[in-house]
């Protein structure tokens, strides 16, 4: 017969019973039995664990350590990541199709894109800016007009406690406000950081978006061998859904911006095209931005045009929302950028407790990124070959 027969051992009558296995204690060095053997086994498992997370929170420590002394570098860097992700699509495009230099497409894209982005946010925060004025008034107003319902409406509250609810409230903001402005004043405080900072931005911009896959190829070298090939492309799952993100959040805040102001003015609700400014800036941040500037304009158009339209605007302030949360989204971003709405909640306020203002705006690409590419890791660790059985046992009697 070809090959090698499985060997076996035969059964003998006469031989002994085998005997029970009885644990042996483990013996140090100098003859006395390890100390672990006294140790339940489910307490050296919860020690094991522990250990190695307080490795893991020193080493997540240190990197928000580090990353807390060097924000003046690390946030104009973000940025430039966003706007890369933002831009990279149409400089592949014209590499591709219009078969143009890589630096003379990025200098296009940037020139063109850049000159798109700053001038929209220029004209949006210019009547913001110009607005606000009017807007807080009217949000007060709104505000003390609840204030009344709250005291002459079914509740019946009594004006201690709702000067109990709304004293906490102001006393919680200012308590805060240091936190929530950190990122956004700490990193411009003068004309010149400001300057600095922007060329940073255009600067990374430009090189992230003409040599991007050969700075992260040269990362990636660094890595040891047997890594190299699955964080890479964990790398570049992760990369893709950034760009998959930042286009879905620009098209949806526009979107939203849109559709609100357009109900704003058929309720003929004033300061319409700077309540869709609001609601665009707070787009941005998933979940509690649109929420939170949707309440604005409800609240102007309680002022401005009585119950009935501030109903009407409630109504379309959620209807705009569904249509985000439930349409808008899953078809632009898909499935890759997908993240529950609890780990989004969770995300934002971890970003405005770390940094404030940014921390929020990046918090929650930040999960995104990291989210694909431990799913990606995850996916590729499951799909690997187990290794295979031996062509032959052979059992020694």
């Amino acid at each position: 017969m070809a090959g090698r027969a499985t060997v076996r051992p035969v059964e003998d009558p006469d031989d002994d019973p085998p005997l029970a296995l009885v644990p042996v204690p483990v013996v140090s060095l100098d003859g006395r039995a390890s100390v672990s053997n006294d140790v339940p086994y489910p307490l050296r498992i919860a020690a094991a664990w522990f250990w190695r997370l307080l490795v893991v929170a020193a080493g997540a420590a240190a990197v928000l350590w580090v990353v807390g002394r060097l924000h003046q570098v690390v946030v104009p860097v973000a940025i430039s990541l966003l706007l890369s992700a933002l831009l990279s699509p149409a400089v592949s495009w014209l590499r591709k199709r219009v078969r143009l230099h890589r630096s003379l497409a990025t200098a296009l894209v940037m020139v063109s894109g850049l000159g798109v982005v700053f001038g929209v946010l220029t004209l949006v925060i210019t009547q913001f800016v110009n607005s606000w004025q009017q807007l807080s008034e009217n949000a007060r107003a709104g505000v003390q007009q609840i204030q009344g319902w709250l005291k002459r409406g079914p509740l019946h509250l009594s004006d201690q406690q709702l000067n109990s609810v709304f004293d906490a409230a102001n006393q919680w903001l200012n308590d805060h406000r240091s936190t929530l402005t950190t990122g956004a004043v700490s990193t411009a405080t003068t004309a010149l950081d400001v300057l600095a900072s922007l060329f940073l931005v255009l600067f990374t911009t430009f090189f992230f978006l003409r040599d991007g896959r050969r700075i992260w190829r040269f990362l990636v070298n660094l890595l040891p061998a047997a890594g190299r090939e699955p964080l890479g492309s964990a790398g570049e799952e992760s990369w893709q859904t950034l760009v998959a993100y930042v286009r879905a959040t620009v098209l949806v805040a526009f979107i939203d911006a849109a559709g609100i102001g357009i109900g704003l003015v058929i309720l003929r609700v004033p300061l319409a095209f700077p309540l869709a400014a609001l609601v665009f800036l707070g787009a941005f941040i998933p979940i509690i931005g649109a929420t939170l500037s949707g309440t604005v304009a409800i609240l102007v158009a309680l002022v401005t045009r009585g119950p009935l339209t501030a109903l009407l605007a409630l109504l379309v302030v959620i209807g705009v929302q569904q249509l985000e949360g439930h349409v808008l989204q899953p078809a632009i971003m898909g499935k890759a950028v997908a993240i529950h709405p609890l780990a989004v909640i969770m995300a934002i306020a971890t970003g405005v407790v770390l940094a404030g203002i940014v921390g929020a705006l990046v918090a929650v690409p930040i999960t995104a990124v990291l989210n694909t590419g431990i799913r990606h890791l995850a996916a590729r660790r499951e799909h690997r070959p187990e290794p295979p059985p031996p062509e032959e046992v052979v059992v020694r009697g």
